[in-house]
C-alpha cells in the first residue's frame, strides 16, 4: 500500500506517532474566554491589535511568540510542558467555532482568526498546535472554502467533533424586534435561519462571522440592526437577546474537522473514519467504478462532495477542460484495516490523483 500510494498527490499515513486528538462529551463554557489571541490574514504575525474596542484579554499573535510544535506527549490536550495547545478557529471571541474548539479540547487556548485560510497557515507556522475548521452543516450544507483548503494545504484530519448550532437574534440594549430593518452575521447562520429572518421580514447582510457581526453592531451602537449570533457573544459585547433558538430546525449541527500538521495512526479499537479527495479520467461508468470499490466490501460511504479541479496541469486540451472536478469522500473504516487498504489500492487502478486527507476516530457522540 505504501510503496502504491506514494506516487498519489501525497503518501499515506506514516509510522509516526503525533499526540492523538481527543473528543470530549462536555459541553463548552460559553463564558468571555480569558486567552483569547487574534491571528490576521493579510499581517501574519502583526504586532498590532485588530480593533482597539475588542475585550482586552484579545491580543494579537506576534513574531515574537515561540512557536509549539506537536508532541507525542500523552496528555492530548496540553504540551509537554504544561502549556495549553493552541487551538486556531475562524472568527471572534464569542463566535460558534470557538465552542467548538473548546468542545474538541477542553483544556486548550483558543486562537481566533480572521479567515479560514489564516488558520491553515497559522498551523503550519507552528504558531499553533492544531484548527478546528467546519466542513458541513446539517441546514447549509457543505463548506465549500474549506473542502478547497484541505487540497491547497498539507494539513491532516486528525479528528472531528459535532457542534449542535443554536443562533440568537441580538441587538443593542432597548432595541425592540420591530425597530429592526435589517441583520447582519455570517452567510452559513443566515441561511440557517432563513425561515425565521424572513418572516420578520429583514434585510440580510453577510459577514465574516457571527460575532464579528455581534461585535459591529455593538460598536457602532446600531438601532436598526441586529445580529445573528451566540448566547456567549450577547455576553461579551453587551448586546441584548431578542430571540433564542431561531435556526429553522432544532437539529441544526455543524461538523467540524481537527487538523494538526502531523497524522495520528489508525486504529481499529474503536470507530474510525477515512477521508480521501481523488480524481478521475472521463468516461461511461468511470465514477460508479471508483464507488464500486467501498460498496463490495462493505465500506460505508458517508460523504462525497465535487469540486472544480483549479489547475490546467490536471487536464487536457480541449472544450471538456474547463469542466474536470475532484472527489472528496468521507468513508467508515481505518485505515488500519485490511479492507480499506484494498479499496484505495483498487481505487489507484482508476484515479488519475489519490490523496489520504486523514484517518481519525469518528464522533459517535450525540451533538
Amino acid at each position: 500500500m505504501a510503496a502504491s500510494l506514494t506516487r498519489s498527490l501525497i503518501s499515506p499515513l506514516t509510522s509516526r506517532t503525533p499526540a492523538k486528538p481527543s473528543r470530549s462529551d462536555q459541553s463548552p463554557q460559553l463564558l468571555r474566554r480569558r486567552s483569547c489571541v487574534s491571528v490576521r490574514a493579510s499581517t501574519f504575525g502583526n504586532t498590532n491589535s485588530s480593533d482597539g474596542a475588542v475585550p482586552a484579554a484579545c491580543n494579537v499573535l506576534t513574531q515574537d511568540s515561540p512557536p509549539r510544535r506537536l508532541t507525542s506527549a500523552p496528555v492530548p490536550n496540553s504540551e509537554c510542558g504544561g502549556s495549553p495547545l493552541r487551538v486556531a478557529y475562524q472568527g471572534l471571541c464569542g463566535a460558534h467555532s470557538e465552542s467548538a474548539a473548546l468542545k474538541a479540547y477542553p483544556n486548550c487556548e483558543p486562537v481566533p482568526c480572521d479567515q479560514f485560510e489564516t488558520a491553515f497557515e497559522a498551523v503550519e507556522a507552528c504558531s499553533v498546535d492544531r484548527a478546528v475548521l467546519p466542513i458541513e452543516n446539517s441546514l447549509g450544507g457543505s463548506i465549500h472554502r474549506n473542502y478547497d483548503l484541505l487540497l491547497r494545504h498539507r494539513l491532516h484530519i486528525v479528528g472531528e467533533i459535532k457542534y449542535a448550532v443554536r443562533h440568537c437574534l441580538l441587538a443593542n440594549q432597548g432595541v425592540k424586534v420591530e425597530h429592526l430593518k435589517k441583520v447582519l452575521s455570517h452567510p452559513q447562520a443566515l441561511a440557517q435561519c432563513e425561515y425565521t429572518l424572513t418572516r420578520l421580514g429583514l434585510v440580510r447582510e453577510a459577514v465574516d462571522d457571527t460575532a464579528g457581526a455581534a461585535k459591529h453592531v455593538a460598536l457602532e451602537k446600531l438601532e436598526d440592526t441586529g445580529a445573528v449570533a451566540s448566547s456567549a457573544a450577547a455576553e461579551i459585547y453587551g448586546l441584548d437577546i431578542l430571540a433564542e433558538d431561531i435556526q429553522d430546525a432544532s437539529l441544526n449541527v455543524t461538523r467540524f474537522l481537527m487538523l494538526a500538521r502531523e497524522p495520528i495512526i489508525a486504529g481499529t479499537d474503536r470507530p474510525f473514519k477515512t477521508s480521501i479527495v481523488f480524481s478521475l479520467e472521463e468516461g461511461p461508468g468511470i465514477l460508479h467504478k471508483a464507488l464500486a470499490v467501498f460498496a463490495e466490501r462493505q465500506i460505508n460511504l458517508t460523504k462525497i462532495e465535487s469540486r472544480p479541479m483549479r489547475w490546467s496541469s490536471l487536464t487536457s486540451p480541449g472544450v471538456d477542460a474547463y469542466f474536470h472536478y475532484l472527489f472528496y469522500a468521507d468513508f467508515e473504516a481505518s485505515m488500519a484495516s485490511d479492507d480499506a487498504k484494498m479499496a484505495l489500492q483498487d481505487l489507484e487502478k482508476l484515479a488519475t490523483s489519490l490523496r489520504i486527507l486523514g484517518s481519525y476516530p469518528a464522533d459517535t457522540t450525540m451533538p
